[in-house]
């Protein structure tokens, strides 16, 4: 804050001493134009230009000059002060009711809500917007257009605000005005760029710049663009090339003074330097970010510092530091706060703050949150509206196309009778042809999209149950620490590690290729470390698996994981008295629809003679399980001991 502050202050001096020299490049009454706007007829000027502006307020010029110099000091000091901003556009709006012009007034309310909308009074922005729109005439509607698009967006409500895009730029190409289109363009990107349609985003990022080079002019809009554009490029993994745009972004933004542009652009560089493992960087620019935010005193730029923050101490499994950072997030979204986008990021980042603390039950209520607004902004209206956006994109470029071909299939309608009845025939069969190719296609298409969806379901629904069993063992876990009763701890021990078992199949599901059925060797070796490390028998006992990879369905993994879970645990409790080392072997095999497993170890044996110290349910849980799989269980005795099962299951169905 102090490093921007002493800059800030140099170069209000510097303006302080060539605010003449500003003025009279920007305004001189003995040129035509008197005025020459800034970021529409120039922008070749210093850092002090709105200063020079509002010093030409007193200069001798006309009221209608003095109106448009009003009007650009409300609109350009809100990228780098609010409260001066709404200051400019109210005495804009009072010296329009003197005058009694109505167009005059509405264009200022325009600023005044884009003010507004910024400083979270969103509601109120709106109903400025949409009285400013019975006034305006059709030329200066694309900006409030844009205006109330970008409320919608704050709202999450995306799917309205691609709308008031698509009217900016059907406007702008009704009237020529490119910078509209541009501007519209642009926010269809930053739009897509939400919905995570990375390439539509970055097509339409891309289109704007052009528009906008076009100009050849670097104004406020502009500076943003570069940035949504790098945000794409980051997005689909292009980091040099969005370094290249933030940088642009930032150059711009600092020689003309757009704290906000600045602002978003440095959060987006916490997240490339953290994707870098560049976190002194990444650091340095959360500091800029935050900075650039607080100067220009808005809620929603200093949330989302805090939010990039917070996920690159993530990142950095700093969870204490991450947690602290998100809860500052959340703080700053009050009640007034509408963006669903960026508080479901919030509270998804908290969430796994929570969870690498080991805080599981506070991890389990900010993740509900997360689910709660991300369903806000991902809705089907939105996704349908952007998909449609898409296709008439598509269809409008193919309809010229089409336009041209039937012109000349008009003027080649004097051909030869033979000819033409050919050629309709030919044309006929290659339509057929073509529809029946493309409905083939957009079938296959669809069922490819409702598999990818199903198996997405599948998977996320694994996963949950996973978490949720790891939920439940930690419970256990805490539940067993605080009792005084061995026995009853020791069954507490038992349920958690039969509930880690169940929960390894599951992260087995969604982390593997197939959805319904399980590698077998790598689930055992995995719950075998587990059981060694939990009794302390690491690098004492040692669990070998004599058996080729083979892949079980759920139905059969889960009993005979359950199983094999009970016999590692007894073999660890009682075949290896007195810290004597040894090992333990599990094989499996299927051969002709049966399954033939065996577990054992080289122990002391099975003694007749020692009585059970046990409650016997592992055993009576063998045996049911054992029942449940049409199964048969034989006990061998020997130097250790041996368990051999043959299982009958019923196929899956």
């Amino acid at each position: 804050m102090r490093t921007l502050t002493v800059n800030r202050c140099i170069l209000l001096f510097l303006g302080l001493i060539i605010g003449i020299q500003g003025m009279a490049q920007l305004v001189d009454p003995d040129r035509k134009p008197v005025y020459q706007r800034v970021f529409t007829e120039t922008d070749n000027f210093g850092p002090s230009y709105l200063e020079s502006l509002e010093a030409a307020l007193s200069a001798p010029i006309t009221d209608s000059v003095r109106t448009l110099i009003l009007y650009d000091l409300a609109y350009y000091w809100h990228s780098r002060n609010l409260k001066k901003a709404l200051q400019f556009s109210e005495l804009g709006i009072s010296r329009s009711i003197r005058q009694k012009d109505t167009v005059w007034k509405a264009k200022f309310q325009g600023v005044m809500a884009a003010v507004l909308l910024r400083m979270e009074a969103l509601d109120e922005a709106m109903i400025i917007l949409r009285e400013a729109a019975q006034v305006l005439p059709e030329s200066e509607k694309p900006f409030l257009y844009t205006q109330m698009g970008y409320v919608y967006e704050r709202k999450g409500k995306l799917d309205l605000a691609t709308d008031y895009a698509l009217k900016t730029l059907e406007l702008g190409n009704q009237l020529g005005d490119e910078r509209a289109m541009a501007v519209a363009y642009s926010d269809l990107s930053n739009i897509f760029w939400k919905q995570q349609k990375y390439e539509q985003a970055l097509r339409y990022g891309l289109e704007s710049v052009s528009l906008f080079e076009s100009r050849g002019l670097q104004d406020l809009d502009y500076d943003f663009t570069l940035y949504v554009v790098g945000n794409s490029y980051l997005a689909l993994g292009d980091r040099e090339q969005a370094r290249n745009y933030y940088e642009h972004a930032i150059a711009i933004g600092e020689r003309y003074g757009f704290f906000n542009n600045l602002s978003d652009v440095y959060i987006s560089m916490v997240d490339l330097y953290s994707l870098s493992n560049n976190y002194e960087q990444a650091e340095l620019s959360g500091v800029k970010a935050l900075e650039y935010a607080n100067l220009l005193d808005n809620n929603f730029m200093v949330m989302r510092c805090y939010l990039a923050i917070g996920k690159m101490q993530n990142l950095q499994g700093k969870y204490i530091s991450a947690i602290e950072s998100l809860e500052k997030c959340i703080q700053v979204a009050t009640i007034d706060f509408h963006d669903s986008y960026y508080l479901s990021h919030a509270y998804e980042a908290l969430g796994r703050s929570y969870a690498g603390n080991h805080q599981y039950q506070e991890a389990y209520a900010a993740l509900e949150m997360y689910d709660k607004y991300k369903n806000e902004v991902f809705t089907a209206e939105a996704d349908n509206r952007t998909s449609v956006l898409q296709t008439e994109y598509k269809l409008a470029e193919k309809e010229s196309t089409i336009q041209e071909q039937q012109y000349r299939l008009q003027r080649q309608q004097a051909r030869q009778t033979l000819i033409i009845i050919v050629a309709i025939l030919l044309f006929l069969f290659l339509l057929l042809l073509y529809k029946s190719v493309k409905s083939n296609s957009r079938k296959n298409r669809l069922l490819q999209q409702q598999n990818r969806e199903k198996e997405f379901l599948l998977k996320e629904i694994h996963h949950r149950v996973k978490n949720n069993l790891e939920i439940i063992s930690s419970l256990l876990s805490l539940q067993s620490a605080k009792i005084n009763d061995p026995k009853i701890a020791e069954a507490m021990d038992k349920s958690q590690q039969r509930v880690h078992s169940m929960s390894l199949i599951h992260q087995k599901l969604y982390k593997g290729k197939s959805l319904s059925s399980i590698e077998m060797k790598e689930y055992f070796e995995n719950l075998g470390e587990h059981i060694v490390n939990t009794h302390g028998a690491d690098g004492r006992v040692r669990v070998m698996c004599k058996m080729e990879p083979h892949e079980l369905h759920i139905d059969l993994a889960i009993p005979i994981g359950l199983i094999v879970n009970e016999l590692l645990t007894n073999s660890l409790k009682y075949a290896f008295p007195g810290n004597r080392p040894g090992i333990i072997v599990i094989s499996l095999q299927q051969i002709e629809g049966i399954v033939y497993l065996e577990i054992s170890d080289n122990g002391i044996g099975k003694s007749t003679h020692t009585p059970n110290t046990g409650t016997g349910f592992g055993t009576q849980l063998i045996e049911l399980l054992t029942r449940q799989l049409d199964g048969k269980m034989r006990l061998n005795q020997r130097p250790g001991t041996s368990f051999t099962f043959e299982f009958n299951p019923p196929k899956a169905a």
